[in-house]
């Protein structure tokens, strides 16, 4: 094995890994806040036999690291899957130890030198946590004392044995995640039985609601993006803004994010207009839905997380593909961003559309998931959806001559990007 501390203290190597993309699972907390993301390294190479397996996974994480892993994960908690031959690597040297939780996989054999690099690594301030555990075994005995976290997979573990488990977990003073956590259902059954964290995708599923309606401040924004998107006047636009003081008061704020770029500090509504231009100011107006003033800090942290990283890996997808076409990549983000609007406002999305002024493309995509647009957001929530859905992402890549290092420097600056608007919108 090699020597921890100079794993942990040296990263002068150079590594050149190709074909591969990043899947990226958040973990929330009671509360539905950010506690972190499971990152999942996949080949991006068509037929490779190991797709999904750890065979090159300690080089795909040092690559990753070296592009600057801080920017997929912001300030949140890194849960990465390890296995014997990852723990004996040198991949160390490159992650930050104090928010990385090295997750054990189920077929690792704790012998007795894993256990030993294990707590040189515990050592060092890495933690672990537990995959693959349901009931009783030796493993479990052996690695347990090491773990301050075990995951358990609710479609694998008898709904029957949960409760017990739980508890006897949780007195043993360990932290216990719910995986596969799909639906609003099973989040809900999850949070019944004591679980501390949840990690899936149930809180971007549309829930239609009867009779829910939009908040004032939720009916204001859509008002406004109306008159944007039907070539109002900059006057009539700027009247409408200045209505509601607090609608007003957040353009300004999001306006003035470094995710803008703007070269100098907008000032007001008639500057923000004049500086962003219609298509940008109808961008700052969508992501406004997601960060409602009323709910900041709930449950619509992680769906406007979702929503700006969605919308700008289909921006920089569209730029790369139709270079010089400035309208398709806003289109793009249009469709990425408006594509969880359903969950948003419990409505059909064929509702929103009816509400909303879109062009028939942007139509087609958010309702059918068709033409160009649709296939770029098909490709985005596969890629979100890491774990099971490579059939697409892999051949999907192939056919837009689209490399593992492309893809990977596109989804770091989305994560980036994403990161950079939720610190001011909440």
């Amino acid at each position: 094995m090699t020597d921890t501390a100079a794993s942990l203290d040296h990263a002068n190597y150079p590594l050149r890994v190709r074909d591969f993309y990043l899947g990226r699972q958040p973990v929330l907390d009671r509360n539905q806040a950010l506690y972190g993301y499971e990152l999942l390294f996949r080949s991006a190479r068509q037929g490779e036999a190991d797709e999904t397996g750890l065979s090159a996974t300690a080089a795909v994480i040092a690559h990753a690291a070296q592009l600057g892993l801080a920017r997929a994960i912001g300030d949140a908690t890194c849960f990465l899957n390890v296995d014997a031959e990852v723990l004996a690597s040198d991949i160390f040297a490159f992650l930050p130890r104090d928010r990385t939780i090295l997750e054990i996989v189920s077929d690792v054999v704790p012998d007795d030198g894993l256990l030993a690099r294990m707590r040189a690594l515990e050592g060092h301030g890495f933690r672990f946590a537990l995959d693959g555990v349901d009931g009783d075994s030796l493993r479990l005995q052996r690695l347990l004392p090491l773990a301050a976290f075990v995951k358990l997979d609710l479609r694998s573990v008898p709904p029957s044995a949960l409760p017990n488990l739980v508890r006897r977990l949780h007195g043993m003073e360990k932290t216990v995640v719910a995986e596969k956590v799909e639906t609003r259902d099973t989040y809900q059954a999850a949070m019944n039985l004591g679980f501390d964290y949840f990690q899936g995708y149930y809180f971007a599923r549309p829930s239609v609601l009867g009779g829910r309606k939009l908040s004032p401040s939720q009916l204001a924004v859509v008002d406004l993006m109306n008159l944007v998107m039907s070539d109002a006047d900059n006057a009539d636009i700027e009247k409408a803004v200045k209505r509601d003081v607090t609608l007003a008061l957040n353009l300004l704020r999001l306006v003035n994010t470094p995710a803008v770029g703007a070269t100098q500090r907008i000032d007001s509504v008639s500057q923000a207009l004049l500086v962003l231009g219609r298509r940008q100011l109808q961008r700052w107006l969508q992501i406004m839905l997601y960060a409602e003033p009323a709910t900041r800090g709930h449950n619509q942290t992680p769906l406007l997380m979702l929503a700006t990283t969605r919308g700008r890996l289909m921006e920089l997808l569209a730029q790369r593909l139709r270079p010089g076409q400035r309208a398709v990549a806003d289109i793009a983000f249009t469709v990425g961003i408006m594509s969880l609007m359903d969950v948003l406002f419990g409505i059909p999305m064929t509702d929103i559309v009816e509400q909303i002024p879109v062009s028939d493309e942007v139509r087609q995509a958010l309702v059918g998931r068709a033409g160009f647009f649709g296939e770029l957001l098909k490709l985005a929530e596969s890629i979100e959806q890491a774990d099971e859905n490579t059939e697409l992402v892999l051949p999907t890549l192939k056919e837009l001559q689209i490399s593992g290092d492309d893809m990977i420097e596109l989804e770091m600056s989305a994560f980036q990007w994403s990161d950079s608007v939720v610190r001011y919108a909440i």
